[in-house]
């Protein structure tokens, strides 16, 4: 995909088409209880994929596009979650990602005159990292092999491997030792 997309385009609008089917799916998600392999089901169905049966998924789970989502196995993600995903959001393996965690891959420009339209930044999330709850990490950044993003947190810049960071912006508050 490229990285910037200008609205009312022909490529726009095939975003809009699967968008708009993947919105009614998400909703139907949402709108009442389901096994986890219904879940898995249903979010297989909106990201195009097969979710692995390790993977688990609580309820509601948002995605504003679905298809750029791509999510590893023995993933947890919590309750009210939100992926931006039309840049791209890639998960790893073993990746637990705590509840109302907003992860975005999509960006606004900065010139006024273009601002409705949109630059892409894929996000990437590595084997074993932890989010824990209210995190956001914005367009474009790398969460490292067993990371640990502290709750609150605003990821701007990429967490090394093996770190733990906290705050807003996050920084590193402490290596982890095997």
């Amino acid at each position: 995909m490229k990285s910037e997309m200008d609205v009312g385009t022909e490529a726009y609008e095939q975003i809009e088409k699967v968008n708009r089917r993947n919105q009614i799916l998400v909703q139907q998600l949402n709108d009442s209880p389901h096994t986890q392999p219904e879940i898995r089901e249903f979010v297989s169905e909106i990201t195009n994929e097969k979710i692995d049966e390790t993977t688990e998924i609580r309820l509601p789970f948002y995605t504003d596009f679905g298809q750029n989502l791509h999510i590893g196995k023995n993933v947890y993600i919590s309750n009210c979650s939100m992926f931006v995903d039309l840049g791209g959001i890639y998960i790893g393996d073993n990746v637990l990602i705590g509840p109302n965690t907003t992860i975005t891959s999509v960006n606004h420009r900065t010139n006024p005159d273009d601002r409705r339209h949109l630059s892409f930044k894929p996000v990437y999330i590595h084997d074993n990292a932890w989010l824990g709850a209210n995190v956001t990490v914005t367009p474009g950044t790398i969460i490292g092999e067993n990371a640990i993003v502290a709750a609150g947190a605003v990821v701007t810049k990429n967490v090394p491997a093996n770190t733990v960071v906290g705050g807003v912006p996050a920084r590193i508050i402490k290596t982890i030792k095997e």
